[in-house]
Parts: C-alpha cells; structure tokens; sequence
C-alpha cells in the first residue's frame, strides 16, 4: 500500500462528510483519489520516499467546496469592469468610475458592476460624473441596472418606446422619459447588446483570473446558473489545455421565446463529461428578485400593494418546456425568489411526473427567499432539491437592506427558511450565487451560523456547523448526481480537499469570517497554496 501514495496529510481535523466515518486525522492520495483514510497512529504505513507529507497542524481538512450556484464565466467577465461592491455613497461610486476610466481609456463605456441598491436611481446622477461616455451600471444582484442619458440615446429608448420583451422594464417618469433604471435582462440587454463583447482570448484570460480566486477561497467545484454551448465549449477548450482548476456543471438557460427545437443544444452540452467541464442540465428563472419588484409573490408587496409581478413563465408554458427537459433526461434549476414563483415551480414539477412519470430527476428550486408553508412538504413529495445560498439573508432585522421593506414582517418567518425547510425533509445544497454575493465559502458559514431571528416569536432557522458543512460538500454533490465521485473525504473518491487556516470545530461562528484556505487541492493536484 505504502508504493501507491503520492501525498500523505497528517495531523489535520478531517472532517469527511462521509456518514459512516465522519471524522479522521489522515489520509493517503494517489493521482487524483483519495487511497485511504485514517488515524494518525497508522498514517506511517503510507510513506514512502518520494510522498509529500502534508502536515495539518491540526486545522480542519474538508471536501472541498462544492458551490451549487454559481455564474462563473458572467462574474468572471465583471472583474473585468470597475466593482462596486464596496460603495457606499454617490461619492465613492464617483472615485471608483473616474479611476476605472483612467485607467481603462481605450473602451469608451465606463462599466461598473455590484452596486447597492439605494445609491443612484437616476441617468442624470450617472451624468454628472460623466456626460459624453456610455456609463452602465449594474446592480450585486444582476437583476437591475442603471444607465446615464449617452447610453439611453445610444439605445434608442431614452425617450421612445422600444420592444424589448417581455421579461423587462424601462423605469420611466409621467412625461416617458426613461429614468435610467432598467429592471431585468430584456431592459438590461438594451443597454448590454451595444457593449464590445470579450474576445475569445479575453474570455479565457478574465475566466484565469476568476478561478485563481476562486480556489484561493477553497471552492473545487461549482453548479453553473446560465450557460450555453460556446459558454461549455470555453471550458472544454480550457480543459484540454489542461488549465481548468475547478470543476465546473454546465446548464442550458432555457429562455421564454425558445421552444422545444432548441433543447437540443441542451442535449448537445449533455454529452461533454470531462474531468472539469460537463452538462447535462437546464436552468429557468421564474420570477426575478424582491429589490426590483419582479419576485413573483402570493400576495402583494408590504411597501407597494400595487406592484405585482406576473412571473416569467406562465405555468402551463413552463410545464411544456420542463417536462421536455424532462423527457431528455436533464436536471432542471429554476430561481425562484417570491413564494409564488416557489409554488409555479412546484406546480410544475407535479404536473411533469403525471405527464412523463416519477424518476430520479433531482429537480431543484433556486433561493427559495420566501415560500408559503403550505409548499414545505411537497420538496419531500417530489423528490426536488432545495438549494439555497445562506449569505443572501439579512443577518437581523436591524439590517439596512430594502429587502426588508419590500417583504414585510408577514412573510419573515418563511423568509430564508433553512432549517424549517430542511426539517421538512427537503433534500438541500448551498452555494453563494457568485458574483451576487461573494464566493467565499467561510463567509456563508459565518452568515449562516450568525443570523438572528427577525423578530422574537419567529423560529431560529440557523443550521449546525456540520449540516453546513454537508449540504456544502456531499449533498451539493447529491444534487449534481455526483456523490459517487467527490462531495466525500473516503477512499476511492476524488482529491478535492480544502485545508483551512483554524480547526473550526472549536472557534467561534463568530470568528469563521477570518477562516482563510491554506491549501485547495482539485484531482490530487494543490491549485492554491498559501
């Protein structure tokens, strides 16, 4: 045993994710699986000359992350552009625009992405820091953007009507002049389609950088949430390259104007299985989000009964299309955020088990921000996949966010409802949904372990460390259809491990936002080392 072994890690908290061994304190690798698992007092029987040993230190070794919602080659594109993540005040949006645009003068659009809501709302804000360049500026949460009056003009919608479809709105004042604020992608697309889009040789350049921080953050494999063929071919091209660096599983984004003709591009992805790069799924939205009134909801918003969303997809529309994934054998994701969005989905998830029949389909709901309790048992029912992105909650009621505003005190006991979910029998994974929120894994944790209930009568809906880590990492793979290959520290079972800078077991929740990786490891090769 000791001649089939290339690293030994010893000395570590492992943390295995495997039910029937939770716990260890080494483990052996050859290539690109893991050979064995164990304690320390027999971790010598596997070193040989030319091992590496790893010494753990005692700090806690895990799976390595599996983020179940993701948008990789889209966030890896905003690097690419001035963040605003960090902004907190017209003033500061102002310093970072002029510098991205001192720094970037060959491009004549100054491009920022990651804003706040509640910090521009207007074209004439975005004008009076610049008027003679396109400026476009979009929101964390991808479902809103702003533009000033040079990229209104340049397309043609500033002051008349345009078709841009349906699943979009051009904000405007009593006279019909746009605003500036454009809500979900049809609007968006007004302003995005006149933008230069990246080169092949651009796309795998900022798709390089994106990934070297990615595993630095200790994730080893994603879950896609938009894609298309020549999204899925990059990656295959950059894993033939032998530059891939995590794992990624590639969907097609099913639109409303598509029909059933176009699924076979879905098929087409479906059968690319590399070692990095597979398909096999399709991905709806079904509403949009709380912030720009677009979540599709069972009773009206608490801070404007009048705006009411229709939803992206009528129900029978959806059921169409989805039973014809179905009947393709694709997973389906759909994103989901209002409680109304929610129970179409399900609806429809019911109405194609009658149309095609019961199988393992491992069908997923997206977010779930809000749902109605009536809907909690049907996840178990059906058979359908809770995914769910922790960091997205409002960590207490005190917090400024209009999210807050926008749901109201009646919908918080079924808001982000984690453990009343998951003690509904519902089969969950957690990710992040990059590049909306931050992509570090500790600080999802650290969101879900230090959430406060909104008010004192609502439930603690806060998971344990280890249920975290599990829907992180095994059932993450589960809903992948992947948890015969990794999710698990277990012999036979890929190398994608992630060493952590402290044994988390035995710090605060408090403290787990300054956990940082000191070794991400992906098919038995150490992408990052601190």
């Amino acid at each position: 045993m000791a001649s089939a072994t290339n690293i030994l890690i010893t000395n570590a908290h492992i943390f295995t994710s495997d039910p029937q061994n939770p716990y260890a304190e080494a483990l052996a690798i050859q290539d690109n699986r893991i050979v064995w698992v164990g304690n320390q007092a027999d971790a010598e029987g596997w070193l040989t000359p030319e091992t590496r040993q790893i010494d753990g230190q005692g700090k806690t070794l895990l799976p390595g992350f599996i983020d179940a919602h993701f948008h990789l080659l889209w966030g890896c594109f905003w690097l690419g552009n001035a963040q605003l993540r960090e902004v907190a005040n017209q003033d500061g949006l102002r310093n970072v625009l002029l510098e991205y645009a001192k720094t970037n003068k060959t491009t004549s659009w100054v491009v920022g992405r990651g804003i706040k809501y509640g910090i521009v709302s207007t074209r004439q804000e975005l004008d009076a820091i610049f008027s003679d360049r396109p400026v476009y500026v979009g929101a964390y949460d991808g479902h809103t953007g702003w533009a000033n009056t040079k990229a209104l003009q340049m397309a043609g919608i500033l002051d008349q009507d345009k078709d841009i479809g349906p699943n979009g709105i051009i904000v405007r004042n009593e006279a019909g002049i746009a605003t500036g604020e454009l809500r979900e992608e049809d609007a968006m697309n007004a302003i995005l389609n006149l933008m230069p889009e990246p080169d092949e040789a651009r796309r795998r350049e900022l798709l390089q950088l994106g990934m070297r921080q990615i595993t630095a953050a200790g994730v080893t494999s994603l879950h896609n949430m938009n894609g298309d063929m020549r999204e899925m071919l990059t990656y295959a091209a950059v894993e033939d390259a032998g530059e891939m660096l995590l794992r990624v599983y590639v969907p097609l984004w099913v639109k409303p104007e598509m029909d059933e003709s176009a699924l076979a591009e879905a098929v087409q992805m479906a059968q690319i299985q590399g070692d990095y790069a597979r398909g096999g799924a399709a991905k709806f939205f079904m509403d949009g989000v709380w912030e720009s009134y677009t979540a599709l909801n069972l009773a009206p918003y608490a801070d404007d009964p009048e705006a009411q969303a229709d939803g992206i997809w009528s129900l029978e529309r959806f059921t169409q299309m989805a039973a014809a994934c179905d009947r393709l054998g694709l997973q389906i994701f759909v994103h989901c955020c209002g409680d109304g969005a929610v129970r179409r989905t399900l609806d429809g998830y019911e109405a194609l088990q009658r149309i095609n029949g019961k199988r393992d389909s491992r069908h997923r709901v997206e977010h779930i921000e809000v749902i109605h309790p009536d809907d909690l048992p049907r996840f178990k029912e059906l058979g359908v996949i809770a995914s769910m992105q922790p960091i997205h909650a409002p960590l207490s009621v005190d917090t400024e966010d209009i999210w807050m505003d926008r749901t109201g005190p009646q919908r918080w006991p079924y808001a982000f409802a984690w453990r009343t979910i998951k003690d509904a029998g519902a089969e969950m994974a957690f990710g992040t949904d990059w590049a909306v929120a931050p992509f570090e894994p500790m600080l999802n944790l650290h969101a879900a372990l230090t959430r406060q209930p909104y008010t004192p009568e609502q439930a603690d809906q806060r998971l344990t460390l280890e249920e975290l880590l599990i829907g992180y990492t095994r059932d993450a793979a589960y809903a992948e259809f992947q948890e015969h290959e990794k999710g698990q520290i277990k012999p036979g079972y890929l190398a994608d491990l992630v060493l952590l800078s402290e044994d988390i077991f035995q710090i605060p929740p408090e403290e787990l936002d300054k956990v940082e990786p000191l070794m991400t490891m992906v098919n038995g090769k150490i992408v990052y080392e601190a």
